[in-house]
């Protein structure tokens, strides 16, 4: 079993492990840009049963879930490199809204699946808790069809959150290749109050039933603020996000000026970290191999003040298919790479799998899931209805106007967690245009038999999906290319 020695990651014979992974995102807590539909994964599977009744619609999501993941995957993940897994969950899964408190056993079905197979690999899971009920955060990430996070202002959905990883904690104790538990993906209190408080709470409901986890812990405002935490605790690691703005703001030069909407307005400080300030707009910052560098230094800042290991949870670039982006974009990851080897840190990238774009395996866009879903993309795309990926080219009369509106007459409103640009981008497209294009996406599936839904499902499965060569190549190059290293008997080596 992995724990933490200082600023490492060591097992059982004390030798140091270095844990270079991937996310298994979209799969057990589902994505929209991932896997193409609009909104919120609850909208998606309201969408589908309006359509196919109860009964065909939990059909359907049993097979997208056992063809997401099957043993080729897991080979794939060792064939990189890779030692480790992020999984995240939703607490959907085990527990019903309807019966709070009550666990649904069987829905550790294909999370006890993925483990064990990604063991015969020799890879370490991490089960994340990407979902929590009433929403630890603003996003549709974490399933929120709001623009609040509930979670922070009812202690109902806390409490439900402490039995579930009691029950987790519980039934994983024993297992090695079980590396620890992410129980709080990206929490976002407005309050910046409950954080601290609240993790403490989930240490100890955890290690009441398994002293020997490691337990990782993202900071506030989406993993950034880690300040809330207290560093002396035992076996404990800070997670950092470490998403650059040019690998994902639409129109970001790298090197050169990115226009920022999803971080919060930058101070003087920050000045040092995001870009050198430009006086006409403090939005439009300039990025190149140092100020990437600085940035990630100062999101990993506590981490090496407090001497605890350093681990990137998550980080992606955006691929376009306009080759002259995607070279930069991929130097932008070469360069992040560069940054978390020179200074021993682990990290996982986010995802394994999606719809073509970020992740090393795509689904084919020839695929039968990929053909039916060829009208909902073209309306998602031209509304701007994802975050992620999105853009809002064809809607700019609408959302230009609106923005210029709040800035000029509510020039003092900043909401929570990035200010009026990101909420307005948030509200109207990823909110308002997304759950209107629900119904369109349900009816895309009418009448489909069992069959054919498990025909379309395979789109999924590993061998159907096709590789993005050039990532698939830094992310071996990131490793040291080939199959993680394997002693005795099955135990990781440790750094591949």
């Amino acid at each position: 079993m992995l724990r933490v020695d200082g600023q490492r990651f060591v097992n059982g014979r004390g030798a140091e492990v270095r844990l270079r992974g991937i996310g298994l995102a979209g799969w057990l807590n589902m994505e929209n840009w991932i896997t193409g539909y609009p909104a919120h994964e609850q909208g998606q599977r309201d969408a589908v049963a309006s359509v196919l009744g109860p009964e065909r619609a939990r059909f359907f999501f049993d097979r997208f879930l056992e063809h997401f993941f099957t043993d080729a995957d897991a080979a794939f993940i060792a064939s990189l490199g890779l030692n480790s897994v992020r999984i995240p969950i939703t607490y959907r899964h085990l527990e019903s809204d309807a019966r709070p408190f009550e666990i649904i056993e069987d829905g550790f079905r294909h999370l006890d699946r993925a483990i064990d197979v990604l063991a015969r690999h020799g890879i370490y899971s991490i089960i994340d808790l990407h979902t929590l009920p009433g929403w630890q955060n603003h996003d549709w990430h974490c399933d929120n069809p709001t623009h609040t996070a509930q979670f922070w202002q009812h202690r109902h959905f806390q409490d439900r959150t402490l039995h579930l990883w009691r029950i987790i904690a519980q039934r994983y104790q024993h297992n090695d290749w079980v590396a620890g538990y992410n129980p709080l993906n990206e929490p976002s209190d407005p309050t910046g109050e409950l954080v601290g408080p609240f993790s403490q709470e989930l240490i100890e409901v955890i290690r009441e039933v398994d002293p020997s986890h490691i337990i990782f812990l993202d900071g506030n405002r989406y993993g950034n603020d880690f300040d809330v935490f207290d560093a002396s605790t035992p076996n404990v690691v800070f997670s950092a996000h470490d998403y650059a703005p040019p690998g994902y703001m639409p129109g970001g030069q790298y090197p050169g000026i990115t226009h920022l909407t999803h971080v919060w307005t930058p101070t003087d400080e920050d000045t040092h970290s995001y870009g050198v300030l430009r006086p006409t707009d403090p939005r439009d910052q300039y990025f190149d191999r140092d100020t990437v560098r600085a940035m990630f230094d100062k999101r990993t800042d506590f981490m090496r003040r407090t001497g605890t290991p350093v681990w990137v949870g998550e980080f992606n670039v955006v691929f376009t298919g306009d080759p002259r982006v995607d070279e930069m974009r991929l130097r932008l990851l070469g360069d992040q790479f560069e940054n978390y080897e020179s200074t021993n840190s682990s990290w996982a990238f986010w995802p394994l799998k999606d719809v073509g774009l970020c992740a090393p395996m795509y689904v084919d866009p020839e695929s039968a899931w990929m053909r039916r879903l060829e009208p909902v993309l073209r309306r998602k795309a031209k509304f701007g209805a994802d975050a992620w990926g999105g853009t809002h080219d064809a809607i700019r009369h609408v959302m230009g106007p609106l923005k210029e509106l709040f800035a000029t007459e509510f020039p003092l409103y900043q909401p929570e967690p990035f200010g009026a640009e990101f909420l307005i981008n948030r509200l109207v497209p990823q909110i308002l245009f997304a759950e209107a294009l629900l119904p369109e996406f349900g009816e895309l599936f009418r009448d489909m038999d069992e069959t054919a839904i498990d025909e379309m499902m395979q789109s999924f499965r590993f061998e159907n999906c096709r590789p993005r060569e050039p990532l698939i190549e830094l992310l071996r190059k990131a490793t040291g290319g080939g199959a993680a290293q394997q002693i005795g008997d099955g135990e990781p080596a440790g750094a591949p």
